[in-house]
């Protein structure tokens, strides 16, 4: 087994500037992405493992079984690695090649769920997770769209490093929610600290979040294909806390991957989908606000984790997606210098 310390957290929190919002709004960002499995599903990762292990739920060689749209798989398959488990992720036909490619290599058994499968149906890849964890005596389901610890997590981690790095002066968290376990940890710890800021979650269109949100309906006719990966549901997840949100704002894809290309050019920041997203999601909100605020987000994952999809111009094309912003697709000539 190799090393088994905390690796996981204390990431940076950076400002970034230069988005055209007004001069009384600023943006905070946490680099999620310098966790050692390359995203902010480490955090969960590691803390319901542990637990597991204090409870005595995991054996030596013992099965981990999760499904994933790639992060927390990637997560799951390191730390497998790590302690000496084996890894059994089932997956999305949208996953990316690197996120598939990325779970491969860390040594997990990858099951893709076939493209447009329904979320009550066998074959659906969260249903799959089950079943294979179902079929398989001692092995261990981390089940993360509905474990607390997921939430317990980030309420106990994430929170608490952003209202520090902070100075315990935020205005507004926003972030994407797909398990729900990021905004409602994150959002629960910040409004315990101050009642009066605002927890905004970012849903991608094609999600049922926003209507559930606005309506308390899940509203089946709501769902359709998005492309924009770790962010919205086909379903409502048992750890999202609609509790502690404050509103909601719909995102498309071109938006998120818009700002994703505006971040690699003009910030030197090569970030993911869901990244894109909560960024150009502050920025709405900074426009709306009338006097001085902080506004904080995360980027939960890295780019090149996405070459193949949100950086491949072809791609955009084959799939209709324009990038806006004024920002030019062709390789860049000259570097382009950190905000």
């Amino acid at each position: 087994m190799g090393c088994q310390h905390r690796l996981y957290g204390q990431t940076p929190l950076i400002e970034l500037r230069g988005l055209g919002i007004p001069e009384h709004v600023r943006i905070f960002a946490k680099l999620e992405f310098l966790n050692p499995g390359g995203s902010i599903k480490d955090r969960i990762v590691w803390h319901i493992v542990d637990q597991a292990e204090r409870d005595g739920l995991l054996e030596p060689g013992a099965t981990i079984i999760e499904g994933s749209s790639g992060n927390t798989g990637a997560a799951v398959a390191m730390i497998a690695a790590m302690k000496g488990y084996h890894a059994v992720i089932t997956v999305p036909a949208k996953i990316s090649v690197e996120k598939e490619s990325v779970l491969r290599a860390l040594g997990a058994e990858v099951i893709v769920s076939p493209a447009g499968t329904p979320p009550d149906s066998p074959r659906h890849y969260g249903n799959a997770a089950l079943r294979i964890h179902q079929q398989r005596p001692g092995s261990f389901l981390l089940n993360q769209y509905s474990n607390p610890l997921n939430v317990d997590a980030h309420y106990r981690t994430t929170g608490p490093e952003i209202h520090r790095q902070m100075d315990g002066q935020v205005t507004a968290f926003v972030a994407a929610g797909s398990s729900g376990g990021t905004i409602s940890g994150v959002g629960r710890y910040l409004k315990e600290q101050d009642p009066s800021m605002e927890v905004v979650l970012m849903d991608p269109a094609g999600s049922v979040y926003a209507g559930y949100f606005q309506n308390g309906v899940l509203d089946p006719a709501a769902i359709r294909p998005y492309q924009t990966e770790g962010a919205g549901k086909d379903h409502i997840a048992g750890c999202m806390d609609f509790s502690v949100l404050s509103d909601v704002i719909r995102f498309s894809d071109e938006a998120a991957f818009s700002m994703c290309w505006q971040l690699a050019r003009q910030h030197g920041l090569l970030v993911g989908g869901s990244g894109g997203a909560n960024v150009w999601g502050c920025v709405q909100l900074a426009r709306r606000m009338r006097g001085p605020a902080r506004i904080v987000t995360v980027l939960p994952d890295s780019g090149t984790r996405y070459l193949s999809k949100i950086y491949n111009p072809a791609w955009l094309d084959q799939h209709g997606i324009t990038i806006g912003n004024g920002i030019s697709r062709q390789q860049g000539k000259c570097p382009v210098p950190f905000c």
